[in-house]
This record gives structure tokens, C-alpha cells and sequence, in this order.
């Protein structure tokens, strides 16, 4: 099993949801770009959420500035090309977890999308509830068929009003499955751990 984490925009929570499928699949864990909090990595908040025996894997890049890839690469001097990426080898299953959303570039030339379509993953998409998800999710769905990527997953995180849930739900493909993942406030490992045992299908 090897997924593709994507996000219908930023600070949506992705890496949560990264954790909780990493413990749930006893997976490896990889993040191609890392942009900003070198001090606090998205791959240390896995081993931190997950337990420190999780494998991850090195980022391809890891750039200072907190922005999008394409502009903190600029910041260094750095091209970013998708066909730099290459799949970390395990013979565990695999979480990927991409920068912000589809769209976000990489540089100049490439967006977010083009390197899952490169590295030929399934996809699964994070979305939470605020004024605008609908348009963004259906967007991302949208871009996904465009590019014949598989949309594994759908995760529903957090509370949705049942009005906004059924116009997403109304727009997924039938086999597509439906995660929903709970609020969480305080993260910690054992509720990672409580979660990713009881994982709402369906």
C-alpha cells in the first residue's frame, strides 16, 4: 500500500492525517519537500505521533523558507524538477505526504499534481469544513480526473454540516472511500494511536 497525501489548501491537517494512517498501515512515512520549520519537521512530528520506531525516509529537499516550494527553492538558488523524485525503497507500505494542495507549485514549470502523477501514486485527499471547502475539494476532484490520478481516499476531518458533507460526498466517485477522522486539540501518540485503530469507513 502506497498513498499519496494531498489537501484541498494548507494547514488542513495533512500531517495528522499522515500519522494516523501511517500507524494505521504500519507504514513508512516520506516527505519529498520540506518548506520551513527545519526545526520541527513534518517527519519529526510523525516519529513524534506515530512512536520513534517509525521509519522516515530523508526529504528530497529541505528549504529554509516557510512558502511555497517553488519560492523557497528560488530563495536558495535551487531548481525543484519533478524527475528528481524518486520513491524511497521499502518493502513496507508507504504515506507520502505532499506540500499544500494540487496546485502548489514546485517551480516555474511543475505543480504539486505533476510529481504524484510522476511517482504514479494513488491519492488521498484531506478535507476540512470552512466557508469555501466545497469549491476547493470539487476543484481538486476535478484536477485529479483531468490527470486519470486514482482518488483512493477521501478524508472528511473534523465536524461537517450535513448540507456541505452531501454535496462532497454527491461529487466522489462510488469507490472512493470515505475516511472521517475526529477533532483532534491536543495531539498526542496515544490518541494517534486511539484514532488510527478506529477509523471511520464508508
Amino acid at each position: 500500500m502506497k498513498l499519496f497525501i494531498t489537501g484541498i489548501g494548507t494547514e488542513i491537517g495533512k500531517t495528522v492525517c499522515s500519522a494516523i494512517l501511517t500507524q494505521h498501515f504500519k507504514a513508512d512515512y516520506w516527505k519529498p519537500i520540506q518548506s520551513g520549520d527545519l526545526h520541527n519537521t513534518d517527519s519529526m512530528k510523525i516519529k513524534d505521533w506515530v512512536g520513534s520506531g517509525v521509519v522516515c525516509h530523508p526529504e528530497t529537499y529541505r528549504l529554509q523558507l516557510a512558502a511555497s516550494p517553488h519560492q523557497s527553492a528560488a530563495e536558495e538558488g535551487i531548481q525543484i524538477r519533478v524527475d528528481d523524485f524518486q520513491l524511497p525503497e521499502t518493502s513496507n507500505s508507504l504515506i507520502v505526504e505532499g506540500a499544500g494542495g494540487l496546485m502548489v507549485p514546485v517551480s516555474d514549470n511543475e505543480l504539486m499534481i505533476d510529481l504524484i502523477e510522476k511517482l504514479r501514486l494513488p491519492v488521498v485527499l484531506v478535507v476540512r469544513n470552512y466557508l469555501g471547502c466545497i469549491n476547493h475539494t470539487l476543484l481538486s476532484i476535478m484536477a485529479l480526473k483531468e490527470k486519470g490520478l486514482l482518488l483512493e481516499y477521501l478524508i472528511l476531518n473534523g465536524e461537517f454540516p450535513p448540507d456541505t458533507e452531501r454535496i462532497i460526498l454527491n461529487y466522489t466517485n462510488k469507490k472512493t472511500k470515505i475516511i472521517r477522522v475526529p477533532d483532534v486539540d491536543f495531539i498526542t501518540k496515544e490518541k494517534i494511536e486511539l484514532i488510527a485503530n478506529n477509523l471511520q469507513n464508508g
